[in-house]
This record gives C-alpha cells, structure tokens and sequence, in this order.
C-alpha cells in the first residue's frame, strides 16, 4: 500500500496479516500496482514525477522513470508491457493535464496525451485493450487505445461531478465508477449505456469489485464507512464502519479480504465476508 505520508510503500503478508516492512524513498507516492502476470510492482511517486518499478520482492533493484506530471492512478497492459500513468496537476495550476503512457521494456516514457481535466482513477481491459480513465472535470471516463495511444478514442460522458474510484467487471462488460457528488453508477461497456445512480453516503474514493459475490465495495472517509452494493441490483447490502479520514482501501481476490487503512490510528482493520 502506498503510504503517502511516509514517502514509502508499506508491505503487508495477507496469509498471516502481518505488517512486514516499508519500501522508502519514494517521495509523494500515491498508488501501487502490481502485475502478476510479469511479477512486477509499480509504484506512483507523485512527489518527483516519477514511475518506480521492480520484481516483486527484489525492491532493493527498483528502478524510477520520469513522466509527463504527477503520477497518480495506474494500469497496466501486460500483453504489451505499457503502463499508463494518470498525472494530476498541482493546485491552481495551468499547465495542461495528461496521461503518460511508459514502455516497460525500454524503461522510457513513450508518450504523454493531453487529456481534458483532472485524472483520477485509471484501470485496463485486457479483452479489448482499453485504458480507463476517470476525468474530474470536465465529468467523464476517458478512453485511449493501449496498441497505439496517441490520442484519446472516445470518452463516457457520466452526470454526476467527480468521478473518482473506478473498476471492472471484466466478465460482465462493466465499469463502475463513484463520484464526489454522492453517486455510483454503472457502464455497460457493450451498449454504452448508464445505470440511474446509486446513493452513496459521502464522497467516495476507492472502490474493488468482487466477482466472486458480485459485490462492490466502496470506501469513503466522511462518514468513516465502507459501502458494499450487490452489483446485480447496484443496491446497497452492507454498511461497515471504519475510522474519520479512512479513504483507502485494499482487496485481495484470493482470499476474499478487504483491508481498510486507518489514518488516525496507523493500523489496517482486515474485513472478510461471511
């Protein structure tokens, strides 16, 4: 997990729940990614414009490559070795927003797209090459062709301010995606089509789809709760309190844990569903 505060990635053993060690020097980092399809782990370090990325448990050879802006939301095309940065502006600032898209195999920033507003949250499709994007403002969910990203494809308009967290119901053919304004809404990724919204209880920031319940969990710091929806219906089912400012989630699909990071009491609560 990414433990901005602290310039470092904290290590967590799911088997044991067991914190084992932080992963320093990594200023400003904002998220983690890992690929196990090539047993790498990629890190957003918003701090020095930078990608970090190394094997997995061999973080002592983790290497940095420079991007276009500061790096946030990360996906990774696999099949192709291109990982895409989504960058965030500082505050007030004018300079143009973009999306850096990074060759793994070269270890070098390939390309650098303008995108309309401020990113979010980033996720890729493997069965259609797609990186997802969520835009602040104006409000959409950018798309860019993983093969050949030169430019922005085309761009799901969503009506509601701020979409943040963002994920994929890989066989279902769905993004999801919670905004700021209070709203969670579903995309039908053959039809185009956008659900009526579900009800959130604050501003959400991330969300983990569970495809093994079809569930949704969504973490929002004010109020302190995680929010769990039963997908088939996009209605609420659960409501699970946590700690004021806890934003911040993990999910592990294999052994169907969720972990909530709190921030006042420098813990990780681990929820599993009955």
């Amino acid at each position: 997990m990414a433990h901005t505060s602290n310039d470092s990635v904290d290590v967590i053993d799911c088997r044991q729940d067991k914190y084992l060690r932080s992963i320093p020097n990594l200023r400003g980092v904002a998220g983690v990614l890992v690929s196990h399809e090539k047993n790498l782990v990629f890190t957003s370090n918003r701090g020095e414009n930078t990608v970090g990325v190394f094997n997995h448990g061999e973080d002592h050879d983790l290497q940095k490559i420079k991007v276009g802006g500061r790096p946030n939301g990360l996906a990774f095309n696999h099949s192709n070795n291109m990982l895409l940065a989504a960058n965030v502006p500082k505050p007030n600032s004018r300079d143009a927003v973009t999306v850096s898209i990074v060759d793994m195999a070269k270890r070098t920033m390939t390309a650098d797209v303008a995108v309309p507003g401020r990113t979010r949250w980033a996720v890729f499709d493997p069965d259609t090459k797609q990186f997802y994007v969520n835009i602040a403002d104006p409000s959409e969910i950018a798309m860019l062709d993983s093969e050949d990203p030169d430019g922005l494809v085309e761009s799901y308009h969503i009506p509601s301010a701020g979409p943040h967290g963002l994920d994929l119901d890989r066989l279902g053919r769905r993004l999801f995606c919670a905004c700021d304004e209070g709203h969670l809404y579903e995309i039908d990724l053959e039809s185009k089509g956008i659900s009526k919204p579900s009800k959130l209880a604050g501003p959400p920031d991330v969300i983990f789809y569970n495809p093994e319940l079809d569930h949704l969990y969504v973490t929002i710091g004010d109020p302190a709760v995680v929010q769990v929806f039963d997908t088939k219906t996009m209605r609420e089912i659960q409501t699970v309190m946590t700690e004021p400012g806890t934003h911040t989630i993990a999910f592990n699909q294999l052994t169907g844990k969720l972990y909530a990071f709190m921030t006042e009491t420098h813990r990780a609560s681990v929820y599993e569903e009955a």
